[in-house]
């Protein structure tokens, strides 16, 4: 999320940066262990972005992968649309990890992009901003995520994101029925986050569930 606000222009972008950064390191601080990862883990960063989980965990074998080209990213990088399909074998990694991501990904392309990170990995850690939230996380706006697209659209100038984007945020719901139960990650005492930590053996409902959206 970080990297949002540093593409972006203007004062509210600036400032928006370092506290983003802030908050990412809170909320890893405290979930990321619940992953429970062994020795020599193999770990797979969906929508790493320029740097990603290696910012926090850089100790960690972490291949990249994200829709765009990132020659500057510090490790293995596969570019790849996840929803698509990922070039990698059933259970190839003990973890893999997407962070303020599927809310970018097309409403009707979420459950190919979810059952590809449960397919290619042991384990998932998967974060997302709560739609419940009343400031939209990528303008840093009220309630715009809560407008219609048209209204939206033209509310979003006024914000830190830059350029337009069509992010649609999840509700627990939706989440869980991709990925199992979701732990919230709370400010001022309101949900800011879902965090799904999921394991095959505790995997959540079929992925034809997922894609009938109960």
């Amino acid at each position: 999320m970080a990297e949002v606000y540093a593409t972006a222009g203007g004062p509210l972008a600036r400032l928006a940066g370092p506290f983003s950064a802030r908050a990412r390191a809170r909320r890893h601080a405290r979930f990321f262990a619940l992953t429970r990862l062994p020795a020599g883990a193999k770990v797979l960063d969906v929508g790493c972005g320029r740097i990603g989980l290696q910012a926090l965990e850089p100790e960690l074998d972490i291949t990249g992968v994200d829709l765009a080209p990132r020659p500057e990213y510090p490790g293995p990088f596969v570019q790849a649309d996840a929803a698509a399909g990922l070039p990698f074998a059933e259970n190839e990694f003990d973890l893999v990890y997407c962070s303020s991501v599927i809310e970018h990904v097309p409403p009707a392309r979420r459950a190919a992009f979810a059952a590809e990170i449960r397919r290619v990995g042991r384990s998932w850690f998967v974060q997302t901003p709560a739609y419940s939230f009343p400031l939209e996380p990528h303008a840093l706006l009220p309630f715009a995520h809560w407008l219609p697209v048209g209204l939206r659209r033209r509310y979003w100038r006024m914000g830190a994101a830059g350029d337009w984007e069509e992010i649609s945020l999840l509700r627990r719901g939706e989440l869980e029925a991709l990925f199992g139960p979701a732990l919230p990650e709370r400010f001022g005492g309101l949900v800011k986050s879902w965090v799904c930590v999921g394991r095959m053996t505790d995997s959540p409902a079929p992925a034809d569930r997922a894609r009938a959206g109960r």
